[in-house]
């Protein structure tokens, strides 16, 4: 099992994902030019979780350029206007199997039309968490080899900028109610099943409100795995 970061905050997200030789593109939020060394034939197709541009800016590109299928909620889909042939509609809750992989899409919470997270079997046997973009997840995911999930920003952190006056009340408020905090992250991850876990990839870290080296050491020493910080 392989994972690729192209990118990892509100600039722009993009993920490659590689078991069996398969791959699947995760968000559409970087430019085609700099997603490096991707052999397009092997990419099965791309899924987006919701519907902001750092997530689906250049999915008019992949969809002229690539060949490739893009996978997306149908509340995304009439946000984004996009009609093609090549998009193909999730339902939260329901399976889906994209070439040799399956995927269960589930809904999260978040300021956007129909957002989702996604459950990915993998060709090789893996089990991928995807989440990002939530304050919150209401499931519980057994077995799951490979999480990759937002942790977007500390609350103390937080707190520090909105009161020496760094972050405004209006974009704190946001945050708050649109992204994952470190805190509840791991509340999350101790709710699930963590018997399979191998590895953790921690996405869409804020600039000023996360603390890389922190959340790293906070987050192994409740999976006792490595911990990537996607970049």
């Amino acid at each position: 099992m392989e994972i690729i970061s192209f990118g990892s905050d509100s600039s722009g997200n993009s993920y490659l994902i590689t078991s069996g030789g398969r791959s699947l593109l995760l968000e559409a939020g970087v430019p085609l030019k700099k997603l490096h060394g991707i052999d397009w034939s092997s990419v099965d197709a791309c899924l987006i979780t919701h519907e902001h541009g750092d997530h689906t800016k250049y999915a008019k590109d992949l969809l002229k350029r690539t060949g490739i299928d893009l996978y997306l909620s149908a509340g995304t889909q009439e946000v984004l206007e996009i009609s093609s042939y090549r998009i193909k509609t999730l339902k939260a809750l329901t399976k889906q199997n994209i070439g040799s992989w399956t995927v269960l899409p589930f809904d999260v919470q978040h300021d956007v039309n129909e957002p989702l997270g996604f459950l990915i079997q993998a060709p090789g046997g893996e089990k991928i968490l995807f989440a990002t973009d939530t304050y919150y997840i209401k499931y519980q995911f057994p077995g799951v080899t490979h999480l990759m999930i937002e942790c977007n920003y500390a609350m103390d952190i937080l707190k520090k900028n909105v009161e020496s006056g760094r972050l405004g009340a209006f974009l704190s408020n946001r945050v708050i109610k649109s992204h994952f905090e470190l805190n509840n992250v791991k509340k999350f991850i101790q709710t699930n099943d963590l018997s399979q876990l191998q590895e953790v990839w921690l996405l869409h870290l804020s600039n000023g409100n996360s603390d890389e080296k922190r959340f790293k050491r906070e987050i192994q020493e409740i999976t006792g795995t490595p911990v990537y910080i996607a970049e």
